[in-house]
This record gives C-alpha cells, sequence and structure tokens, in this order.
C-alpha cells in the first residue's frame, strides 16, 4: 500500500502554496543524483545539499509575489521577508519530513548524506523527464524487446524474458503517448487556428527528425514485427529440460506472473502475453499512430494555407482602402493625396494589358475542345485485356478463412496433427493452399488451432522451405 505511515503526507508539497519552488528543488535534486552529470563519487551532505537549493530558492524568491487570497501553509512557509539559507532549511525540512529524502549513514565520510526515498525518486524522474521530452530516447523498446528475446535464446535466461515483457508494454506506452502528443497538437490548432500556431509546428518539425522518423523507419514495431514472432516461436520450441529449466527461474523471480497467468505454464503465457502485445501495437496502434499524424499535417497545412490566403487579401484590400479613401477627400485633399501616394509606390512599376490580346473563342473552338475532353471508347480488345489481368489476379488470391476451414475439417476428419508437407500437392489450387496456410491460420488468432515449427525441410517440386505441424488443441 502506498500511504504508509512514513508517508502519509507525501503529496503534501505538491499541495502547499509555494509547490512550484518545491518542484523546482526536487529537479535540481534529480540533475545531482541521478542526472547525466550525477556525481556518484560524493554523497549528499546536509552542507551540500544546502548549496545545491540556496541557488534555486534565491531565484524563486526573487519571482515570489504577494498573494493575499491563498490561504496561509502552516506546515512550510516562504515569504520575502525571510532570509535565504532558512528558506532553503525549511525546505529541505519538508522534503524529509513527508517522504522525499531520507538520511544514511555515509561510511567513507562518517556522516550522514541524503538521498531520494524509492517513491520519492520515482516522482522526481517524472518530473525530470517532462522538461527533457527532446532528449528521450522514443520507441527504442521495440529494439530492445527483440534483442532481450535474443539473449534468452542464447543464454536461456529467465531475466532477459521479463525484460522482453517489460519492453513490450513499453511498445504500448509509447504509440499511446504519441497519440495523444498528436491530438493535443489538433486541439491547440484549432484553439489557435486565427493566430497560426508556428511553434507547435516547428516543434513538431524538430520532433520528427529527431524522434518520430526513426520511430516509422528504423525502429518501426512493424518492422521488427516477424523477427519476433520467429524468437518466440524458438522459445516455444525449446527442449523439454531447458523448458523446465526456464521455468523454474521464472518460478522464482517472477511470481507475479504466476499469479496473472492463465494457465499451467508461467513462461508459455509469457511469451503469449508477449506476442499479443505486439500484435495489438502492430495492428492498433501503430496504425493510429499514422492516423493521428496525418490528420494533424492535413489540419496544419490547411491553417497554414489560409494564413497565406488571408495575407494576400490584406495586400490586395490596401488598393480599395486607397480607392475608398481617394473618393471621400475633396478636390483639393485628393491631389494631395494622390501626390504622396504616388510617391509612396513610385518604386513599382504599373504595366497594362492590351485589350486587343482578350479574344472569346469561336463557336468551333468550343466544339474541338469538347472533342479533345470526351472520355475515349474502350475497345473489344481493352476489355479483354482487363478481364485477363483480374483473372491472373484472382487466380492466386485464396480467401484465408476457406484455408482455415479446410484445415479444420481436415484435423477433425483425421483426429490427429497433420504435417505440411503430407498434405497433397498435385494442384495449382492445393499448392497455393499450402503456401498460404501456416499465415492463414496464424491471422485467424484461432486458439483452438495451433502451429508448431519443425526442425525438418519441406521440399517438394514447387517450393522448399521450413515443415509446420497443425493441430486442434481443443
Amino acid at each position: 500500500m502506498f500511504f504508509q505511515p512514513d508517508r502519509l503526507h507525501f503529496f503534501r508539497p505538491l499541495a502547499s502554496k509555494h509547490r512550484a519552488i518545491l518542484v523546482d528543488c526536487v529537479h535540481a535534486l534529480y540533475e545531482r543524483l541521478h542526472g547525466p552529470s550525477a556525481d556518484y563519487a560524493q554523497n549528499l551532505t546536509r552542507e551540500s545539499l544546502r548549496d545545491l537549493l540556496l541557488p534555486v530558492v534565491q531565484q524563486a524568491r526573487l519571482a515570489l509575489a504577494p498573494d493575499d487570497e491563498a490561504p496561509p501553509d502552516l506546515d512550510f512557509s516562504l515569504s520575502t521577508d525571510s532570509d535565504d539559507v532558512q528558506s532553503t532549511a525549511a525546505v529541505i525540512r519538508a522534503l524529509e519530513r513527508d517522504g522525499w529524502l531520507e538520511k544514511f549513514g555515509d561510511r567513507a565520510g562518517l556522516v550522514s548524506a541524503y538521498r531520494f526515498t524509492r517513491p520519492g525518486k520515482l516522482f522526481a524522474e517524472a518530473f525530470w523527464t517532462l522538461d527533457r521530452r527532446s532528449a528521450r530516447t522514443r520507441q527504442r523498446n521495440v529494439r530492445s524487446c527483440r534483442n532481450a528475446l535474443d539473449a534468452a535464446l542464447r543464454n536461456l535466461d529467465a531475466y532477459d524474458l521479463v525484460d522482453a515483457y517489460d519492453y513490450a508494454e513499453k511498445v504500448i506506452s509509447d504509440l499511446s503517448e504519441n497519440v495523444d502528443y498528436f491530438q493535443e497538437l489538433v486541439r491547440r490548432l484549432m484553439q489557435e487556428a486565427a493566430e497560426t500556431p508556428w511553434d507547435g509546428f516547428m516543434e513538431f518539425l524538430q520532433r520528427f527528425e529527431t524522434e518520430f522518423k526513426k520511430q516509422l523507419t528504423a525502429d518501426s514495431v512493424e518492422r521488427h514485427r516477424q523477427v519476433i514472432r520467429d524468437q518466440l516461436q524458438r522459445l516455444q520450441q525449446l527442449p523439454p529440460d531447458q523448458h523446465r529449466k526456464l521455468e523454474a527461474q521464472l518460478n522464482d523471480i517472477a511470481r507475479w506472473a504466476s499469479q496473472e497467468r492463465v494457465g499451467t505454464s508461467t513462461l508459455d503465457w509469457l511469451l503469449e502475453r508477449i506476442e499479443e502485445i505486439v500484435e495489438a501495437a502492430c495492428t492498433t496502434k501503430h496504425p493510429e499512430l499514422i492516423k493521428a499524424m496525418s490528420v494533424y499535417m492535413q489540419r496544419a497545412a490547411a491553417i497554414v494555407q489560409q494564413a497565406v490566403m488571408l495575407r494576400g487579401g490584406q495586400r490586395k484590400q490596401a488598393y480599395s482602402i486607397a480607392i475608398t479613401r481617394t473618393a471621400a477627400l475633396a478636390p483639393a485633399a485628393q491631389q494631395v493625396f494622390l501626390e504622396q501616394l504616388g510617391l509612396a509606390i513610385a518604386p513599382a512599376a504599373l504595366r497594362l494589358l492590351d485589350p486587343a490580346a482578350f479574344k472569346l473563342r469561336g463557336a468551333s473552338q468550343r466544339r474541338r475542345a469538347l472533342t479533345v475532353t470526351a472520355q475515349p471508347r474502350i475497345s473489344e480488345a481493352a476489355r479483354r485485356e482487363a478481364a485477363m489481368v483480374r483473372a491472373e489476379a484472382d487466380a492466386f488470391a485464396l480467401s484465408n478463412d476457406d484455408v482455415v476451414s479446410r484445415i479444420r475439417a481436415e484435423l477433425q476428419l483425421r483426429d490427429r496433427p497433420i504435417r505440411l508437407s503430407t498434405l497433397p500437392a498435385t494442384t495449382a489450387t492445393e499448392i497455393l493452399n499450402n503456401m498460404q496456410l501456416v499465415e492463414a491460420v496464424r491471422s485467424a488468432r484461432d486458439p483452438a488451432l495451433r502451429v508448431t515449427k519443425l526442425p525438418a525441410k519441406l521440399v517438394n517440386a514447387f517450393y522448399a522451405g521450413d515443415d509446420y505441424q497443425i493441430e486442434i488443441t481443443q
């Protein structure tokens, strides 16, 4: 349970009157303890902690404005009349009292040092990450999942499998966060359409170059999808002794999986969950991200085009305004105004078109244009050629549902597993059915049908590849 006796008031600093100052201090602490420039050789003593937070508090107090309407904070007070050192000490006491910081003994220096508590570090990391969005590596979890599965195959280590499961879960969260990002950009576009929000568009272009371009190419979930499938299948086909070894390790280090699993095997459940998450990312979240990005680009292009048109209309409107003002003036004032206007536009060159250059087309010319734009008549040979192209395309297209129905009927008739190499391959339809069978069964997502890759190879007169075994598990 989160709200234990030592952190009953954990969120009190975030709800205080001066919460912005406390968040800045937490951000500076995380940068010092766990950021890229953290000094792990020196622990954070009381003096070094005070020296670290003192400039943050001083800068915050300079920007502190009097707020008479806000209720006074009895637990943490920071006013313009207090001393900088006293204010820093109050910040340290508040963070330590409410469970953000804790003391520990530094054996090397024989002094007491400070560090984040575990919940304090987790929330401080969230604040620190929000300010470093452009520095985060995004969507590398797909590649990390693939590498972790590869390491699990090489080392037969359950920790690599748990890492792969963790990376697979983060794939969904990364894609969901990017979808939310584009939806927020679209909402901002609609709210600021009158002012043409260039800042948001330039931020998107920068993130696309550094983040989204790799996410849609090198780190695309679609690119690594088949490799992850093959790795999961190889892990499912491990020898019995290696399977039992991994199962025992998982039951020892991942007891949460033993409680959440469906079935008797933790290893099989974990591999199935990784496959389901990757498939969901490919079929649902990845297309949703593409759609959200497309919607934002369409809206942004429309608003930019509208802004350009409005700017061009404003330039043309200047001539109408000049004519209106000239008509409203007296003859003497008109002469003065036109002379001033002429001096202003003197650098401009004015050219008039010859009215004789504009001629209306005759009736014969109009008829000739209609004959050019009329649709040509389709010949019998063109119809025959199009019919042959459609027939050739349909000849090599089989429905996945029909393929699954035929193999299910065959399995029920034989009442035993069927190897792909034992299926008949005498006609073109049978050959196409065999070549499409494995993918059709996998795409059907029928839990009763199971496809297992065999170590033997399938070689016949028409094609060569891996042999598979298809069976009904229920």
